[in-house]
């Protein structure tokens, strides 16, 4: 039996031994010696994702666009945090993304498509080029990275992918017609991926967000008291989820702990996707 370090995150018994049973239950939800992309990692839900799978042991690139946000991340998230900047919306710079992630920090394990945008907007307001622009972030380029990192865990037959879905998803939301229809779309694409890969043990899996306390979430609710409020008295637990509770999910549903999952879509909703 082993000391526990109060650096692996995981439980000891009252005496501070760790059994064997329980290494081995600590093992199956660990990440060590993963590496993990995770895109739009500097702020929000991708900054706890990344923090969450850093915590359990992985070493994580995250991206974005803004690099003193991605540098202030890293600060924060510590020394198995690494960042690059890049703009997910140029399709033509993805393959050199992670050519570049892979000849830097070896072979990716898990690719997070967190990355992406939304429009507030009644429907007959919404042009084409809005509509347009929502589609490229939220599922054109999510496509192009996940061919991208797929290509090479198909070979090495091994990886796991997870995207970001949304309530809007899952039910009609008002004024989020492009968004919806991206990941409306990021939904059928999961299981058609999962279908596919699995064969090259390469899962696919998406989490669906509902209402998360984040700073955009904050201002947006609260220029919005009534949207707000119907989205409490539609959630049983009546509570706001935090970013880390999707972090948490999201280091499930990448480790062994999950590798008989896939083709599933996860919502971490306080139950709000089948409120009333």
């Amino acid at each position: 039996m082993n000391k526990l370090s109060h650096s692996s995150g995981h439980s000891a018994s009252s005496n501070g031994v760790v059994t064997a049973s329980q290494q081995r239950h600590a093992d199956v939800f660990s990440l060590d010696g993963k590496l993990a992309l995770v895109t739009g990692g500097g702020t929000g839900i991708g900054l706890e994702i990344a923090r969450c799978m850093a915590e359990a042991g992985a070493t994580v690139v995250i991206t974005g666009r803004r690099e003193a946000v991605l540098q202030d991340a890293v600060a924060d998230l510590g020394d198995s945090v690494e960042y690059l900047v890049n703009d997910i919306t140029d399709l033509s710079a993805i393959d050199g993304l992670v050519a570049e992630v892979e000849a830097t920090y070896g072979p990716l394990d898990i690719l997070v498509n967190n990355a992406g945008i939304n429009l507030k907007k009644p429907a007959l307001d919404v042009t084409d080029e809005e509509f347009s622009r929502i589609l490229h972030t939220n599922l054109h380029s999510v496509f192009a990275l996940t061919r991208a990192c797929a290509a090479r865990m198909v070979a090495r037959r091994k990886g796991v992918i997870l995207m970001i879905s949304s309530m809007a998803a899952y039910y009609g939301i008002d004024r989020v017609v492009a968004y919806a229809a991206s990941k409306s779309a990021v939904e059928g694409m999961v299981k058609v991926l999962a279908s596919e890969f699995s064969g090259h043990n390469v899962r696919v899996n998406a989490i669906a967000p509902g209402f998360i306390e984040t700073a955009m979430s904050r201002t947006a609710m609260n220029s919005d008291p009534d949207r707000r409020d119907r989205a409490m008295r539609r959630t049983p637990m009546g509570k706001f989820g935090k970013p880390e509770d999707i972090g948490h999910a999201a280091v499930f549903l990448a480790s062994d702990g999950a590798r008989y999952i896939t083709g599933a879509s996860l919502p971490v909703d306080g139950g709000n996707s089948i409120g009333f």
